[in-house]
């Protein structure tokens, strides 16, 4: 029975190719001498991993579901940046689901009141739906652009209750 010169395997008499590495066989494998021992195959090489993304990536996906993912990568990660844009994404998104909320009470309770205010009101809040969803989809987007670039970018109120909620800086 021969041996697979790279990686000891044994291979049948006169096989061309080892079937478990597929190394080129000379022709000591088509022999029916043994050739010993296999041969000793070196580890692979030990790539030392961080274990952790990058910052910026990192602070990108603090806005990808926003406040949700704000809110497990504030648990997660303990670095100063993404601390502080995760705490950013969660006040940011989470005031817009808020408003999205209010809103949706305001716009209902002026359908169920009719009469009086109920038109006006009515209007109004549905004029007010399509701007904050587009007023989030703009921030959301610049958000993410800012934190895989680096940058902190602040937005003014939101990150100063940030500030103040998480004590981040």
């Amino acid at each position: 029975m021969a041996f697979c010169p790279k990686c000891g395997s044994s291979v049948g008499e006169g096989a061309g190719f080892c079937p478990s590495c597929g190394s080129t066989l000379g022709s000591s494998a088509g022999s029916s001498v043994p050739t010993g021992a296999p041969s000793a195959v070196p580890p692979p090489p030990i790539v030392a991993a961080s274990g952790q993304m990058d910052e910026n990536l990192a602070g990108l996906l603090c806005y990808v579901f926003g406040w949700v993912t704000g809110i497990i990568f504030y648990l997660i990660d303990k670095r100063p940046f993404v601390r502080f844009h995760a705490a950013q994404s969660v006040v940011v998104f989470g005031g817009i689901a808020i408003l999205y909320v209010v809103l949706g009470m305001f716009v209902g309770a002026s359908l169920f009141a009719g009469g009086l205010a109920g038109a006006g009101s009515f209007s109004l809040g549905f004029l007010l739906y399509p701007i904050l969803g587009l007023v989030a989809f703009v921030l959301w987007i610049l958000l993410m652009v800012k934190a895989y670039q680096g940058q902190k970018f602040r937005i003014p109120i939101a990150a100063d209750v940030a500030e103040k909620i998480f004590g981040v800086s």
